[in-house]
């Protein structure tokens, strides 16, 4: 603002000063709004400014002020059901309505992504327990946040005969009907960490696929394993064919007449079952084993990065060496090294892939970090840890794969931790770290 020369009475100048204060107010509140529309194109919220008639104006992302009336949207037809027990029907035709319907949320649709999980209803018995489970909680929030995905928390049971390792699926069916504007319906286990904070999931290569999940199809059906594929870390499409595959999978859960005779069915083919009730895990591979025309064309079988990982084949050395070589990899290139905003974390994972890590999958001796460690059989909120190994390596090992992660994390903020067996203190970082030394 420029200056204007000339005396000015007492009244003048404070009448001015009070329109250049008024004047300053309003151009700084025009000035947030007009950041928020600048430089967050793809936030997922809208900002409410002046009105037009009863129309919001929309400054950026989606407009979640607007739904309109429908008397056909299947959430105004009163015989749809969220519950397990009662089908879905004419599902693809029902979201694809409702993203015609609103037509914010259509741009990116296709791989859109919303991650479901939760924990039991009551404290853990574990002393340690909920704060394992909060910090798991913590990492799969910090992991969303970095690549934009949505996230839903359960901590009830939907239904009170689907509990233990059932609960997930009439949690990931309320999902999909919650979540219209979704593609992809991503359930991860409370005790399922993320340990790549930078690693995107590869879903041009899901694009015929329905379900995502940890799996070996020659233990499927040579060997016949319980153990084939883990069902605690799965990705499904949000579309009929996955409506119709959670009601014929829960077919053999506590919901169905029948379950008492499903354990005993199950044992009879996959004899390492440990067991003798039905299982969510036992239950997905029987589909694929006496089913295979039906669902293995949809299925896809990852085992080429860890999708899950078994805890006891990633942790031990394994956390040291792996930070080792990514650590060579920033030292050799100052990309890797540059400070950043959080927000733009995905740019330097990219780089890193393509740089370093471009056809190198993950598994020992590898440079790549394990995308999600599984501390499977841990039961850190019961403590009813699997026997064969000690319940102080369960907990101390998912201090460690929490440090490890959030290392990856808390570099954006400029800390980390220099110990991972201790959360807290976190150092500050140097200024070109790793090629600066503490």
């Amino acid at each position: 603002m420029g200056k204007h020369g000339g005396a000015k009475t007492r009244t003048a100048v404070c009448f001015s000063d009070g329109v250049i204060f008024f004047a300053g107010a309003f151009m700084s509140l025009i000035l947030v709004w007009s950041y928020f529309s600048i430089f967050s194109p793809s936030s997922n919220f809208t900002l409410i400014g002046f009105r037009r008639g009863t129309e919001p104006a929309k400054c950026s992302g989606f407009d979640m002020q607007f739904d309109p009336e429908d008397p056909g949207s299947f959430y105004d037809d009163p015989d749809l059901s969220y519950s397990i027990e009662r089908p879905i029907t004419g599902w693809d035709e029902k979201r694809k309505q409702w993203l015609e319907s609103h037509p914010s949320f259509k741009p990116g649709s296709e791989n859109r992504i919303v991650m479901v999980t939760g924990s039991q209803p009551a404290p853990c018995k574990n002393p340690i327990g909920d704060h394992l489970l909060l910090r798991c909680f913590k990492n799969k929030v910090d992991y969303c946040r970095i690549h934009g995905h949505d996230i839903f928390y359960s901590n009830s049971l939907l239904h009170p005969k689907m509990n233990s390792y059932w609960t997930k699926l009439p949690a990931v069916k309320a999902a999909m009907l919650a979540h219209p504007e979704a593609e992809w319906i991503w359930w991860v286990d409370s005790d399922a960490i993320f340990t790549d904070m930078e690693f995107t999931l590869p879903l041009h290569r899901y694009r015929y696929h329905n379900l995502v999940v940890h799996g070996w199809p020659s233990i499927i059906y040579d060997q016949q394993s319980w153990t084939a594929v883990n069902a605690g870390v799965f990705l499904i499409r949000n579309c009929q064919w996955s409506m119709d595959l959670i009601d014929t999978w829960k077919s053999m859960g506590p919901v169905s007449p029948d379950y008492a005779k499903w354990g005993p069915i199950q044992r009879s083919i996959f004899k390492d079952k440990l067991f003798p009730e039905s299982d969510d895990q036992t239950a997905l591979i029987y589909l694929l084993y006496k089913h295979k025309e039906v669902y293995y064309p949809k299925i896809y079988l990852e085992a080429e990065y860890y999708f899950q990982g078994y805890w006891i084949g990633v942790v031990g050395g394994f956390f040291a060496n792996v930070t080792e070589r990514y650590l060579e990899m920033e030292r050799e290139d100052a990309t890797l090294r540059r400070r950043h905003a959080e927000k733009v974390s995905e740019r330097y994972g990219a780089f890193r892939e393509e740089r370093f890590l471009k056809g190198e999958f993950g598994g020992r001796g590898s440079r790549r970090r394990a995308f999600v460690t599984h501390f499977t059989g841990c039961q850190p909120c019961s403590g009813d840890h699997n026997p064969s190994y000690d319940g102080d390596t369960c907990w101390n090992e998912m201090i460690r794969a929490l440090n490890f992660a959030d290392n990856q994390v808390m570099r954006a903020y400029g800390y980390v931790h220099t110990d991972l067996s201790k959360t807290s203190p976190l150092q500050p970082l140097p200024f070109d770290y790793p090629d600066e030394t503490w």
